[in-house]
């Protein structure tokens, strides 16, 4: 049993509602064009996991080999920082999740494409491959993109761009507009609770030579940007369920109270180590924004 809760607490859990977002914004548009697949549906949760998963034990094995994980970072301790699991083990971990990750994606593949031709079911491995990658590539290897400013990037284009349409792809085999702002919402959501976490850790990062883009432009400019992230992300969400024509969806709004609060903190607070309770924050309502969603469309097909 204690095994069993180190390994729990190394998969960070509190992590995976904001890595599903995502899915719950491409299916809940998928019930609203009435082409939702429960099977579909099940295999991208499982595989979305999987991958959100394998990037926190890759975090947890690619900080601790480069010394950032040490007593001067502000968030709470990681299992091989705390000694709970030897950097051996967790690289067997991740080996592991990897190749789960990979099978569960090409069962999914396959049962979206099985009567589809072999165009989309190539273009979707390459995909599975690049977000394996992804994940793994934050902060392990030699040159880890996470430690020259490049996390943002990859954060909006996989837990938005390639999370909600790549999804939506896999129901529909075809892309509609209302897609598009959608995952730049949830991309920009995603990117925020980043920042979010590089901000709380600024001092320590710039110790460690990581160059996440907050130690790049700096504190004061980050907050910000912080701030545009959000606003720019209701901006988008509104625009895009302006197009739905269903009242019932404008549910989804009320989680940006939340937000905004938390973009007005920022700008107007210093001290690090209240950044870290305000994560928890843009996750959930991130999580609770595609939720929200999902409900509104589920009540509106109802009526």
């Amino acid at each position: 049993m204690k095994k069993i809760k180190i390994w729990l607490k190394a998969f960070r859990l509190r992590t995976l509602p904001l890595s599903l977002s995502s899915v719950f914004t491409a299916s809940a548009l998928a019930v609203y064009f009435h082409i939702f697949d429960l099977k579909i549906c099940l295999l991208v949760i499982v595989t979305t996991v999987l991958l959100q998963i394998l990037s926190n034990l890759a975090n947890d094995y690619g900080d601790a080999q480069k010394g950032t994980d040490n007593s001067n970072r502000i968030g709470p301790k990681r299992s091989i920082q705390s000694q709970e699991i030897t950097q051996q083990k967790m690289l067997r971990a991740i080996i592991i999740t990897a190749v789960l990750s990979f099978i569960s994606g090409l069962l999914l593949i396959i049962i979206a494409f099985i009567n589809d031709d072999l165009y989309n079911v190539f273009i979707f491995i390459f995909l599975g491959i690049a977000s394996i990658l992804a994940a793994v590539k934050y902060t392990m290897g030699k040159n880890p993109y996470g430690y020259s400013g490049m996390g943002d990037i990859f954060v909006f284009l996989f837990f938005g761009l390639v999370g909600v349409i790549g999804t939506y792809y896999l129901y529909a085999h075809s892309v509609v507009i209302e897609v598009f702002p959608a995952s730049i919402t949830i991309g920009l959501l995603s990117t925020a609770v980043l920042n979010m976490n590089n901000m709380r850790d600024e001092e320590n990062d710039a110790d460690c030579h990581k160059n996440t883009l907050v130690v790049l432009i700096g504190g004061d400019k980050a907050k910000y940007y912080h701030f545009s992230l959000i606003f720019l992300s209701f901006l988008s969400w509104l625009f895009f369920l302006l197009k739905l024509h269903t009242p019932l969806v404008y549910v989804s709004l009320i989680p940006f109270w939340v937000l905004f609060k938390n973009a007005f903190f920022v700008l107007y607070n210093s001290e690090k180590h209240l950044f870290d309770p305000e994560l928890k924050k843009i996750a959930l309502s991130t999580f609770f924004v595609s939720l929200l969603f999902f409900i509104g469309v589920l009540l509106s097909n109802v009526n």
